[in-house]
């Protein structure tokens, strides 16, 4: 029988592209191969990157395109190890596989800051990033994507150019190093050029080989700024997201879940959402209802219209209580103290204060949706995600059939920032359609579902003391409580708990490159049952506004501006972020004078192996306080596409200023108070900042750039809130403060 959209797992079909007679090239530097999901019964496939059909070639990309541009680097890499033609290049995204592992993930594993590792501790992180494909962690986050690539996929474009050169010399009589190859062909020494496309069938049947790479001074292709590979789709239209599938005889979905987190459903009358025009079924989720109907709107209306009884939710009933639970974690011991540098007990603290960060949603413009279909028993899911094989898993366990009889497709996500690598959605969509057989489920969640229903970035509370002595800092001490994103993030894709000292709830605090003679930070983790997920940024979201707005209050107490205060402290430790700074200081003319009624701010944070300079300028207005520049400075080492890292870190810098100013969830008995862009909204583009970023290249090792804007535009924007005003707002977010306009 036929089934709807079949890929085996062994197979690759995506969208319209079938590959007869392909062949996929490429070499690893692993000890043991991974196995190859692309054909490997047929012989036809080297490796799961690069396929060579008479379509021409594609790139099976192994992380997620969600808008930061990752595919168009990723081609980059192959494209330029193979000589492909650019513009026919196609970029797919991967099955889930082990083959598509991610190893830059465990780099951070180790508890050493990305500023102070030694050669050999990176190579110990490689190590573990090399045993990560036995995990089989196929998944986009942590700005890891171009690092973990960036040998890989340029191996894989390289053998590839190889093994059609050895095919090819084979058929010309000519030795193989006398060809070349170019823009999808190779060409004899007498002109003679042969299509890849007619060498690739034998070139799959001969042992890859090993081959150097290109040096940096052939490239052709990196290091330039590209044409975006998903351009072309996103702007005509035709690029799919997960509620953009459309099959025969589809019924598109919505869900209602107890907006009491932790709570559940006693009872629902389904008659009213009957009555509603092309609703046609009503489903018990045990925790909520799914509402069918013909179209999305009749299915939303429906489940506004359903009449439900939910049970109360355990977790404390106002916001402020659980700020109280959060502060319990201060009385017990300390779940880790990654930085005790000197006596801070014996210092004798000048200030003592206290920070806060609220709850925070991920408000992708996507809201969260999957579409699904079992028939004959084989379950095919599309649904843009950040954790392929999790929700492979996932899916079959809520349609109850084997991992072997599910089909996953990762399409474009309409932004992700961690959200995305939850699997929620998925089994949702797995589950309606268990109970559908034989239907095409298109499950779209509200706005408000998504909003009420998010992994949120936990609330955080950070206890500072401080000292200075002739303009230096002799005291940085911190504690931190919150409640445990990694922890919780693992459990649930895991089942089990995490022991052990937390790193993630410390990073941007622990990790950072000052000079500070007694400098602690201890990391306390609260028990709070909030949903919580990994936010952009992570821990450095929150511990970055704590860590440089005390900073700025040091170099207050000290007499000293608050730039060159830094200076002082991070060049001993650091050139890279100190070069970081003075960019930003020139960039700004932060030493010229000011028009009155202007105020600035700076904040530095390395973070994802990038350190990121911000400066913030206010404008007081009469109307209220516009945002009105913004200076960054970024080096995360080799850039290969200066448009792309731009991009990136204007995206992260909105992000950050857009939560430091308006973003907060709050909750009234377990419900999020918030549920649409009216209460939890962004910056928009009359209230955004003219931006310049400097994007250096003088760090030794390659960073990620997705997640290091948001760290410093938080505290940079209450810090410069401060030159403005002399107001020391230590509680976000600042519009509760002061007068902004948004």
């Amino acid at each position: 029988m036929s089934r709807l959209g079949k890929i085996t797992r062994r197979s690759l079909l995506v969208g319209a592209v079938a590959i007869a007679g392909g062949a996929a090239f490429g070499v690893y530097q692993i000890r043991r191969p991974v196995e190859n999901p692309l054909r490997p019964q047929e012989g036809a496939t080297l490796n799961p990157h690069v396929i060579i059909d008479q379509q021409g070639i594609s790139l099976i990309a192994p992380r997620a395109e969600m808008g930061q541009g990752i595919h168009t680097t990723l081609a980059a890499l192959v494209a330029e190890e193979l000589d492909a033609d650019w513009d026919a290049i196609r970029v797919l995204h991967g099955p889930p596989a082990a083959a598509y592992y991610n190893a830059a993930l465990a780099h951070g594993a180790l508890p050493v800051a990305d500023y102070a590792m030694r050669d050999w501790q990176r190579r110990v992180g490689e190590g573990i990033g090399a045993a990560t494909k036995l995990l089989g962690l196929q998944v986009t986050g942590g700005s890891t994507s171009t690092v973990d690539a960036f040998e890989r996929l340029r191996l894989a474009g390289a053998g590839a150019r190889e093994a059609l050169k050895a095919v090819a010399a084979d058929r010309l009589d000519v030795a193989a190093d006398r060809l070349r190859t170019e823009q999808g062909r190779v060409i004899a020494p007498d002109g003679t050029e042969i299509d890849y496309r007619e060498l690739a069938e034998d070139a799959a049947t001969r042992p890859v080989p090993r081959v150097a790479l290109r040096p940096q001074s052939e490239w052709k292709l990196l290091g330039r700024s590209l044409p975006r590979v998903d351009m072309r789709a996103k702007a005509t239209g035709t690029a799919q997201f997960s509620t953009d599938i459309d099959l025969p005889g589809l019924k598109c979905a919505t869900v209602r879940i107890c907006p009491h987190l932790g709570g559940g459903m006693e009872s629902f009358d389904p008659a009213p959402a009957l009555e509603v025009p092309g609703v046609e079924q009503v489903l018990d989720l045990g925790d909520g209802i799914a509402v069918v109907a013909r179209n999305t709107w009749a299915a939303m209306q429906g489940a506004e219209a359903a009449q439900v009884s939910w049970t109360p939710s355990p977790l404390p009933a106002t916001t402020e209580a659980m700020y109280d639970r959060i502060a319990e974690a201060f009385e017990a011991r300390a779940n880790s103290t990654m930085r005790d540098d000197g006596s801070p007990d014996d210092a004798e603290a000048q200030l003592e204060v206290e920070y806060r960060v609220p709850f925070l949603a991920h408000s992708t413009m996507e809201p969260m949706g999957a579409t699904a279909v079992l028939e004959d028993g084989h379950l095919t899911v599309w649904v843009g995600n950040q954790a392929p094989r999790e929700n492979l898993k996932v899916a079959a366990e809520a349609a109850g059939v084997s991992e072997e009889n599910v089909t996953l497709h990762t399409v474009f996500l309409g932004g992700g920032f961690g959200r995305r690598v939850e699997t929620d959605v998925t089994r949702q969509a797995a589950r309606i359609a268990a109970q559908l057989p034989g239907t095409p489920i298109r499950l779209t969640w509200s706005r408000e579902e998504d909003m009420r229903h998010d992994f949120y970035r936990p609330a955080a509370i950070a206890r500072m003391r401080g000292a200075v002595a002739e303009g230096r800092a002799t005291l940085f001490d911190a504690q931190i409580a919150a409640p445990s994103v990694t922890r919780a993030g693992i459990a649930r894709m895991t089942g089990r708990n995490m022991g052990g000292p937390d790193k993630g709830h410390v990073e941007g605090a622990f990790d950072q490159p000052y000079a500070i003679e007694n400098y602690r930070v201890a990391g306390h983790l609260a028990d709070l049952d909030v949903p919580i997920g990994f936010w952009r940024a992570v821990g450095n979201s929150f511990n970055g506004f704590f860590h440089e707005g005390f900073i700025d209050e040091l170099a207050h107490a000290a007499g000293r501006d608050p730039l060159a205060f830094r200076l002082d402290h991070v060049a001993p430790r650091s050139a890279v972020a100190a070069g970081g700074l003075e960019t930003v200081r020139d960039l700004s003319g932060w030493d010229t004078d000011r028009a009155p009624g202007t105020g600035r701010g700076v904040a530095m944070t390395w973070s994802f192996g990038t350190p990121t300079a911000v400066v913030i300028e206010l404008v007081e207005e009469d109307r209220g306080i516009r945002i009105a520049r913004a200076w960054m400075a970024c080096d995360p080492g080799l850039v290969l596409d200066h448009a792309i890292v731009r991009a990136q870190m204007e995206s992260g810098l909105i992000y950050g200023l857009s939560a430091a100013l308006m973003g907060e969830i709050t909750f009234t008995d377990g419900r999020a108070d918030q549920g649409n862009f009216p209460e939890y909204d962004a910056l928009r583009m009359d209230t955004a900042p003219r931006i310049e970023v400097a994007i250096l290249q003088d760090n030794p090792h390659m960073g990620g750039v997705g997640e290091p804007g948001p760290p410093p535009a938080m505290p940079a924007l209450a810090n410069a809130l401060h030159d403005l005003t002399g107001q020391r707002i230590r509680t976000l977010p600042l519009k509760a403060h002061a007068p902004f306009l948004t």
